[in-house]
């Protein structure tokens, strides 16, 4: 499985559980993240300054913090912090592999097998620089890959070089034993240049220049592709992909997928679970392709870590099949997701990035972030609305595509549509700037003392999203002081939710509740209405 962040997209990390407590001006700083671990349990982070964080339960010191201990919250790796920090790739121990700019390579975590590549078994607590003359002459690393305890690198020149476990023939070496420091594998290519790899569990895959595709290691489920379910201790070509152009392979735990250079899919090896998604759970030892029905696919995905598979095609749709929150899906299935990873963060198990993901720092600057600036901004309005004789620019097509109020009085029959300045003074200048600002933002920010006014002015607006909101705002700003004055005002505003809610609160604090000055200013038919419903609760039973 490639792990090279070589693909910008725009990531959401909130939808991986292990950076649910970052702060949000931290995760504006990331320009690169990956998770990791058997459980989903782990996380690397660039941020856009070059600094490295990690997160984590830090198993075998996976972490690169020098020491055992987990956290909660990002801890500086300080040994990778302004090295140009270019891929990671991770194995299940798990050990770390990361690559630069310039190509040097390090490796952290799990050693039992060698698979840091050092010259040793000793397990590393801190990143180490496995040094350039193990490669060869002023090598240049450009892509690495891992499977659970073996390592591949890729160099610039095209050559492939493994370490790691090789009970299974996985580091190409023709033998079975483990290999401590990087040696090149080259008894397949010859003078031909390697593209790509990828990593299974205990298989290792290459795509060379020319497209040809060879595989070695483990083959008890035909991953290698071979056409056999034998080990392959050096690499053997995968040959029913003759005539086609492979440009990537990808690799889950026991089967393999490759996207050829007209975006046809091909795949074979383990089908447990359907993750080869040709409609059944048959095992195949030779390439076969699947799903041309739905179009040109563009990038695939999959880790060893799992078994899921997923692909994007040419009009952007994402499908996944495979192992899906413990459900076997057979054939691909269209997601509403509009990213890889957002496959592998909400369906598989465990929640493993299947590459680093990567932000595009030229992508510029969102609509949603773009909306948020124009409001308020007097260089770009074509209306200002003044409350109390305070302004605030606005944008009557904003206004007219968010709120059906505005939709009606911006009609050329109405007078408001033809003027520059409105006066609004049936709210307060607070209440409506917040309200105003929801429309270009989707948030609202008042404290619960304000949102009663609000409820009023989404009420009378038919807003019912907002209503929503304030709703939930008074529920976490209700006291005893303003319990019935809340109690009431959701009465008159027809918002059942919040009546039941205000009722049972005032329920619970009945004495203290009765004493308020906000109690005894209830209307007469308020109280005898809710003094009935208290009884019919039981509240006065001796």
């Amino acid at each position: 499985m490639v792990y090279f962040a070589n693909c910008c997209i725009n990531m959401d990390l909130m939808k991986w559980p292990i950076f649910s407590l970052l702060e949000s001006d931290f995760v504006s700083q990331i320009r690169m993240a990956c998770v990791f671990g058997n459980l989903g349990n782990e996380a690397i982070m660039v941020t856009k300054s070059d600094e490295v964080f990690a997160v984590g339960s830090n198993s075998a010191g996976c972490l690169g913090l020098g020491d055992l201990r987990s956290t909660l919250f990002p801890k500086k790796v300080e040994a990778l912090c302004n090295k140009l920090v270019k891929g990671f790739a991770y194995g299940c121990g798990p050990h770390v592999i990361a690559f630069t700019d310039n190509g040097t390579v390090y490796s952290w975590g799990h050693n039992g097998y060698s698979e840091l590549g050092i010259g040793s078994s000793n397990q590393c607590l801190s990143p180490t620089l496995i040094l350039p003359n193990v490669f060869g002459k002023m090598t240049v690393v450009t892509e690495v890959a891992c499977g659970t305890h073996h390592s591949l690198a890729l160099t610039r020149d095209g050559e492939v070089y493994a370490w790691g476990q090789n009970n299974c023939g996985q580091v190409g070496s023709g033998m079975s034993t483990n290999q401590s420091a990087p040696r090149k594998v080259n008894s397949f290519i010859g003078e031909k240049r390697t593209i790509s790899i990828a990593c299974g569990q205990t298989s290792s895959m290459a795509v060379l220049e020319s497209g040809e595709v060879y595989g070695w290691g483990y083959n008890g489920n035909g991953q290698l592709g071979v056409g056999n379910n034998m080990n392959q201790l050096n690499p053997g070509r995968v040959l029913n992909l003759q005539g086609v152009i492979i440009k990537r392979v990808v690799c889950g735990y026991a089967h393999a997928m490759a996207l050829s250079d007209v975006g046809g899919l091909y795949v074979w090896g383990a089908n447990s679970y359907g993750q080869l998604g040709t409609g059944n759970k048959s095992n195949v030892s030779a390439p076969v392709r699947v799903v041309p029905e739905i179009g040109r696919i563009v990038d695939i995905a999959a880790t060893h870590y799992n078994h899921t598979s997923a692909a994007m095609t040419q009009n952007s749709k994402v499908f996944m099949w495979g192992q899906c929150r413990g459900q076997s899906i057979i054939s691909p299935t269209e997601t509403p997701f509009t990213s890889l990873h957002d496959v592998f963060a909400c369906f598989s198990t465990p929640s493993v990035s299947w590459k680093p993901m990567e932000v595009d720092l030229d992508a510029g600057e969102k609509i949603t972030d773009s909306l948020k600036l124009a409001f308020d901004d007097s260089s770009s309005s074509d209306l200002t609305i003044t409350v109390s004789g305070k302004p605030i620019h606005v944008h009557k097509a904003v206004l007219k595509i968010r709120c059906q109020y505005f939709r009606s009085m911006f009609q050329d029959h109405w007078e408001e549509d033809n003027k520059s300045v409105l006066e609004m003074d049936h709210h307060s200048y607070l209440v409506y700037h917040a309200f105003l600002q929801y429309l270009y933002t989707d948030e609202v920010n008042l404290p619960p003392e304000n949102a009663l006014e609000l409820l009023e002015l989404a009420n009378a607006y038919c807003e019912l999203q907002l209503k929503k909101r304030c709703e939930q705002i008074i529920k976490q700003g209700i006291t005893v002081e303003n319990a019935a004055l809340l109690y009431s005002t959701a009465i008159v505003y027809e918002c059942k939710e919040l009546e039941e809610f205000c009722f049972k609160f005032c329920l619970n604090h009945m004495t203290a509740i009765i004493q308020t000055e906000g109690f005894n200013s209830l209307e007469e038919q308020t109280v005898k209405n809710f003094i009935r419903k208290a009884a019919t609760s039981g509240v006065f039973r001796s």
